[in-house]
């Protein structure tokens, strides 16, 4: 039997029988691929790993084992080597939907959305549920939201069964901002993380907080690091006044996500609620970094900047957020705090104090919770 890892469990069922008839016939190349097939299918990769080196002693591999190597990297997170196997059979058999599906796979856990794409035709989409959730998952990280949704709405119909695939059209909906959609898109989805998390969001929207608050905590408790059950946590206690712990939340999410604009400036707000200035402005400065035309970030600048009492930068962030977006949040703000402050950053800070806790309109919404609720389609 292999030696795995001291900290990974004793192999169970199937796996267990088959290393045990192996033990007694180390030399069979047939049964060392069934054990190793069998290994992956039981999602232990460190057992198949050392199988495969055997394995490779007694024969020279072909497209099957080679095959074995490229999911047993990718199941140990090693996607590099998972994309130099991948490549080489694809050269091998381009037609071969399956090994597409895997090199795209590898690809985009590197961080490389535009290789699926290119990879993942109509004919890949049509064929494996998994290659169209993909190739609409690289859409939605492209930013073309259009795109992704209509072609998610083509692909549930072929694959109506596809939960995973249901689960990514909805969280594409959500921030296409079509929530009737992304609830019906989830609730075809059953208990998939991000359908569930599509659900939070919301309920979150809708004022239903406690509903919000089970559905992100389940979330969570499968995988504590979902970035948008983390956000979706943070911003329900940005609308319950917690300021310090939402921000807390909301940035952890914003570093798992690495580029998503909006989950840092949302960081940066429930800093500047808990008047911890300076971590908002190193979160409001991380969006400006990864793009300087986002308005919301400009916005932002132009009210920290108020309350800093650089007045004349708060003009020009303000007039430039409105620039990029007249409809920008964040830039209106700041405009109309510069007009009731006469541009006093004592003023300013007064202004916001108050708009923490006083209604903005019949709605009985504080400046708080306007976006914290803004801060769901960021």
């Amino acid at each position: 039997m292999p030696n795995s890892n001291s900290s990974a469990p004793a192999p169970q069922g199937r796996l267990a029988t088959l290393l045990a008839l192996l033990d007694r016939d180390q030399n069979n190349v047939a049964m060392l691929t069934d054990v190793i097939e069998c290994a992956l299918a039981q999602n232990r990769p460190d057992i198949a790993r050392e199988l495969l080196e055997r394995l490779a002693a007694l024969s020279a591999p072909g497209p099957r084992e080679d095959n074995l190597r490229g999911l047993t990297a990718l199941q140990s997170g090693e996607f590099e080597d998972a994309a130099a196997v991948y490549a080489a059979l694809l050269e091998a058999n381009p037609q071969d939907n399956a090994v597409r599906y895997n090199l795209a796979w590898a690809r985009s856990r590197l961080g490389d959305w535009e290789t699926p794409l290119s990879l993942l035709d109509e004919s890949s989409a049509n064929a494996l549920p998994q290659a169209a959730t993909l190739r609409v998952q690289a859409l939605h990280q492209r930013g073309d939201l259009e795109q992704a949704l209509s072609e998610a709405t083509a692909y549930v119909i072929q694959h109506p069964r596809y939960a995973p695939l249901f689960a990514a059209a909805s969280v594409v909906a959500v921030d296409a901002e079509d929530l009737p959609l992304a609830t019906s898109y989830a609730q075809s989805a059953g208990a998939h993380p991000d359908a569930l998390t599509t659900l939070a969001t919301v309920a979150l929207a809708e004022d239903r907080t406690d509903d919000a608050n089970a559905l992100f905590g389940q979330v969570l408790e499968a995988a504590p690091d979902a970035p948008r059950a983390l956000i979706g946590v943070g911003l329900g206690k940005m609308l319950a006044g917690s300021y310090a712990p939402a921000a807390a939340d909301i940035e952890r999410g914003a570093t798992i996500f690495g580029d998503h604009l909006g989950s840092w400036v949302a960081a940066g707000w429930a800093y500047l609620f808990a008047g911890d200035l300076g971590e908002a402005r190193r979160c409001f400065d991380t969006s400006l970094a990864l793009d300087h035309n986002f308005a919301e970030t400009h916005g932002s600048l132009a009210v920290l900047h108020l309350i800093e009492g650089r007045v004349e930068e708060s003009r020009r962030a303000a007039q430039t957020a409105m620039r990029l977006n007249p409809q920008c949040f964040s830039g209106a703000l700041a405009q109309a705090m510069l007009q009731s402050s006469k541009g006093r950053s004592d003023q300013a800070r007064a202004i916001l104090d108050r708009a923490l806790h006083t209604p903005l309109d019949a709605s009985g919404r504080t400046i708080a919770q306007s976006l914290a609720r803004h801060g769901l389609s960021l």
